[in-house]
């Protein structure tokens, strides 16, 4: 019978994205390839510490604990396959047990997101990330500046999504953008009982409450919108939830206050914005990763001279 992902929540990610490599790769980006080979086959037997998305993929990994494989990580990095032995021996001294990888050497790698069939893409690849969000798969690019992940809760996958071009299209948003708050608020009460259009991480929330109904007695999945969206343009969203049977447990309608002190208090293992302000800001207290789709990430081409 052939090998099949298609029961489990995939998750594809970089190397620097679950490990700190952040040294090695100033040698890469310096274009010393021979030299970054050197180096990484130097400290093939030297584990790189844990990256920012560690947590996350670690505890989601943990649903696998009973025998039953639930989640599939696989790497997927434009590391060359040399340098791949030390991320899966990285892997293993870091108790994640990595057994899918795909290197290509300086190439994009986005593409073969679709035969993977992934839930998710976490990169620290600006233009790899932007290319998936494309091609219709949830993807983040993580900020390797981020403060890592709290480990008061080692039972409890927590993550957290904004709302507006995140879980949801960037409908409302554009309204905001173009034509102030209260054609925002106004916009959003007279559309409350319409569902809003799927944003790129809907896939992703589906996924995780298909893996939480069948998950394992040990593990559990807590998630929560965390969004500047107010009373009263918070009752389309709830709707919007209702409608997909998609349940979130925690809601936060911030009517525009910062995201980062609430966060923190959340202490997700990971969040997802599309604003850079907001992940900028979310960066200092939880691990974050910018979604770069939606109105606010339209490229404004500079004014002819």
């Amino acid at each position: 019978m052939p090998v099949s992902l298609d029961d489990k929540l995939v998750v594809a990610i970089s190397s620097r994205a679950l490990f700190d490599l952040e040294e090695e790769n100033k040698i890469f980006e310096s274009g010393d390839d021979a030299g970054y080979m050197k180096l990484q086959l130097e400290r093939l037997d030297v584990p790189a510490r844990p990256g920012i998305a560690y947590s996350l993929v670690r505890k989601l990994m943990r649903f696998n604990d009973d025998g039953v494989q639930r989640v599939e990580v696989v790497i997927l990095s434009r590391n060359d396959p040399v340098s791949g032995m030390r991320v899966f021996r990285s892997g293993s001294a870091n108790g994640i047990s990595l057994q899918r990888g795909v290197f290509t050497q300086g190439r994009p790698p986005f593409g073969y997101l679709r035969p993977l069939r992934a839930h998710l893409f976490l990169s620290v690849n600006a233009e790899d990330v932007r290319e998936a969000l494309i091609a219709g798969f949830p993807a983040a690019r993580v900020l390797v500046e981020s403060v890592h992940a709290s480990d008061a809760y080692p039972n409890e996958v927590r993550i957290a999504f904004d709302g507006d071009a995140v879980l949801f299209s960037d409908e409302a948003e554009r309204v905001f953008q173009a034509q102030g708050l209260d054609a925002f608020q106004k916009h959003e009460s007279t559309k409350a009982q319409l569902p809003l259009p799927e944003g790129p991480f809907k896939p992703l929330l589906s996924a995780l409450h298909r893996l939480q109904q069948a998950g394992n007695a040990s593990m559990r999945i807590r998630t929560a919108l965390v969004t500047a969206r107010s009373a009263p343009a918070h009752e389309r969203a709830i709707r919007t939830l209702m409608n997909w049977n998609i349940r979130v447990d925690e809601a936060m309608f911030l009517g525009g206050l910062p995201k980062g002190e609430f966060l923190r208090e959340f202490e997700p293992d990971f969040f997802f914005d599309d604003q850079t302000g907001h992940v900028d800001a979310a960066a200092r207290h939880v691990p974050a990763g910018h979604v770069s789709s939606g109105i606010s990430n339209v490229l404004v081409p500079p004014a002819a001279a």
